[in-house]
């Protein structure tokens, strides 16, 4: 029997978790949950699963709920967020706190979950990298399990498992290049919220969408991979692969590369963190056939072409506080495209104007990285705001 937590539920990954939840069995009790706006979604999630405790982003759909469900235990905001992920079904059971949540947002609930002693089923990249540091250390000092829910990591953390690290050359993430792939930098001038939406491989939400087609979602896959597998940055290697139907691939120092295959699927992945270290039957799950795909491509990926891939990279290597700029800046700056504030090419402007002005900050604590963030972003907010008048 295992508790499951679930932050973010209402969202693409959280829907997806959901779904998984179904075809387990009853050994697997969803005892808490946290959703953002979409009430009717949660209440639906609620009827069937009938958590223990429930957070809403908003207070006012916190107060319905109180009123529709008496006996449920419900918080709303950042402090009731923290309560879902610590949330104790007093129980023997062992706990796992999937967090499906959207940007830095998902950084503190992860910490006090690993304080709590509960394994860490991780979809949050933005946790990782704000934070990579104080996570592992935090992962450490508790002996819990953080296993990848990304299907890029979840690949790798699969292709490791039985082996040893010392034996690993390098990772080989693959990216499938996103909704602007085959369009020029200059076709990208003028490109629409529409058009960056639109994902040849994967459904996803909108701001890891938007991530993928400017590459900067592998560039936090490359950060990630840093701080989930202990290698160094100039043991990660990104490829253009277009199918995605290889997630990713390891090289270990015989030269023999170790691949996991299977269909763009979010289900598989999350069902592997659930049941690890068992597999469990994934329901509607389409099972890959070769002959029927035929031929794989893979690319060089061009910096020049994909500059937030670089952007990452860099970050990474220097670290302290600068992921959490590129975080941050790219947080903001997506949240500006999808309003139609600005281009899609100022996304990447102005995460590299963020960086380059930056003044280091050295092994920042918790709260430092998250005053940071919060302070960047309402910066980057306020200059587009001026920039429109």
């Amino acid at each position: 029997m295992k508790n499951i937590i679930l932050l973010g539920a209402t969202g693409s990954i959280g829907t997806q978790t959901i779904e998984v939840l179904r075809g387990l069995s009853d050994e697997y009790r969803l005892v808490s949950l946290a959703f953002g706006k979409n009430l009717n979604k949660a209440i639906e999630i609620i009827n069937e699963f009938k958590p223990f405790y429930v957070c809403s982003e908003l207070k006012e759909h916190a107060e319905i709920l109180k009123n529709l469900y008496p006996s449920l235990k419900v918080g709303y905001g950042n402090d009731g967020l923290l309560e879902c992920a610590t949330f104790e079904a007093r129980n023997n059971y062992p706990t796992v706190v999937v967090n499906a949540l959207v940007g830095s947002l998902g950084l503190k609930p992860t910490v006090e979950a690993i304080r709590k002693g509960y394994t860490i089923a991780l979809a949050n990249k933005e946790t990782l990298v704000t934070a990579g540091r104080i996570v592992k250390e935090e992962v450490a000092k508790h002996g819990v399990e953080l296993i990848p829910i990304d299907s890029e990591h979840s690949a790798i953390f699969q292709c490791l498992n039985g082996e040893n690290n010392r034996n690993l050359k390098r990772i080989i993430l693959t990216a499938s290049g996103g909704s602007f792939r085959d369009k020029t930098r200059a076709e990208l001038e003028n490109v629409t919220v529409e058009e960056a939406l639109k994902h040849p491989n994967w459904s996803m939400g909108s701001k890891i969408t938007i991530d993928s087609a400017t590459m900067m979602n592998k560039g936090f896959e490359v950060i990630e991979a840093h701080f989930l597998f202990n290698v160094g940055y100039e043991q990660i290697t990104t490829i253009l692969h277009r199918e995605s139907i290889i997630h990713s691939m390891v090289e270990f120092q015989d030269t023999a590369i170790l691949a996991q295959l299977g269909t763009p699927d979010m289900k598989v992945p999350i069902s592997y963190a659930l049941t690890y270290p068992e597999r469990q039957l994934v329901s509607n799950a389409k099972q890959l056939d070769l002959t029927e795909i035929g031929i794989l491509h893979f690319e060089k990926v061009d910096f020049a072409r994909f500059p937030c891939l670089k952007y990452a990279y860099d970050a990474g290597i220097i670290g302290h506080s600068l992921p959490t700029v590129l975080n941050a800046a790219n947080e903001a700056a997506v949240n500006l495209f999808l309003d139609g504030k600005i281009k899609f090419l100022d996304i990447e402007k102005i995460i590299y104007e963020n960086l380059e002005k930056h003044e280091l900050i050295k092994n920042p604590d918790l709260e430092t990285i998250i005053q940071l963030d919060k302070e960047l972003k309402l910066r980057i907010i306020k200059s587009a705001e001026r920039s429109a008048l």
